[in-house]
């Protein structure tokens, strides 16, 4: 069963559409796109991972069909309206999944509001320090574009129209000034960090320094897929997903692992 909603919180409107039923015992869990895109690029992996959890999946103010704020909310603004969202959702806490700009509303919600997460995963987290600019970021999706399947450059393509180049460049300054280098060492919550491979945007050296700055971080690499895994291989991003969900550990790095 599918249930899809639409919530309110100041000038701020968010979809939240939930779907599946508790059975495994894990968190339920929210996941959140990344910058210009929507619910599509997680509709996949909803899909696995709800035959034995509860997903709630948003659209994010302004993106995909979505009305756009009167103002655009930094991160951490953004981070403090989500909070209102998933505080409605029911039982928490929740495992919080991000991609893209969506990990950095995950990793701030979590900072702030370590109440309503348990977990966060992280897959493909911007932005690289070292290539910190519009510019770089736009070579690199360019780059990814070539990478990724026809239906994944379908999605970002269309979200991207639907979002429209307005929003988009209002929020792209929050996404570039955002730090979640130094973020993460306020994290109070296990990190998981998921990339694809051959992912141009997430490289595997930011995302070691990531998982080395979180006090309770790992790294899972998803062989041969680009920035948008959780699409291109939804089942294999589940399967690390769950025993990240699943375990009860002391904080370690013990037991990184190339993925599946």
């Amino acid at each position: 069963m599918t249930t899809d909603r639409l919530v309110r919180v100041a000038d701020a409107t968010f979809r939240v559409r939930t779907r599946g039923r508790p059975g495994s015992g894990h968190p339920p869990i929210v996941l959140v796109h990344g910058i210009g895109i929507s619910h599509r690029a997680f509709s996949r992996l909803a899909e696995v991972l709800a035959a034995d959890d509860v997903v709630h999946v948003l659209d994010m103010p302004g993106f995909g069909d979505l009305p756009r704020p009167g103002h655009s909310p930094d991160v951490p603004a953004m981070a403090e309206l989500l909070a209102d969202v998933v505080a409605g959702l029911g039982d928490g806490p929740f495992a919080v999944v991000g991609n893209s700009m969506g990990t950095q509303w995950a990793i701030e919600l979590a900072c702030r509001h370590p109440g309503l997460v348990s977990r966060v995963v992280a897959i493909g987290p911007v932005v690289d320090e070292r290539r910190r600019s519009a510019a770089r970021q736009a070579l690199a999706l360019a780059h990814d574009c070539l990478r990724e399947t026809v239906s994944a450059n379908a999605i970002v393509l269309s979200d991207y129209v639907r979002c429209g180049p307005r929003w988009y460049f209002r929020q792209l300054p929050h996404m570039l000034a955002y730090r979640p280098e130094e973020r993460v060492t306020a994290l109070r919550r296990p990190l998981l960090i998921v990339r694809g491979e051959r992912d141009p945007v997430a490289r595997r050296a930011w995302c070691v320094r990531l998982r080395d700055a979180a006090q309770d971080g790992r790294l899972v690499e998803i062989a041969g897929q680009p920035h948008l895994v959780q699409h291109t291989a939804p089942r294999a991003v589940a399967a690390v997903l769950r025993p990240f969900l699943a375990a009860d550990r002391e904080p370690s790095r013990a037991g990184d692992a190339e993925g599946p």
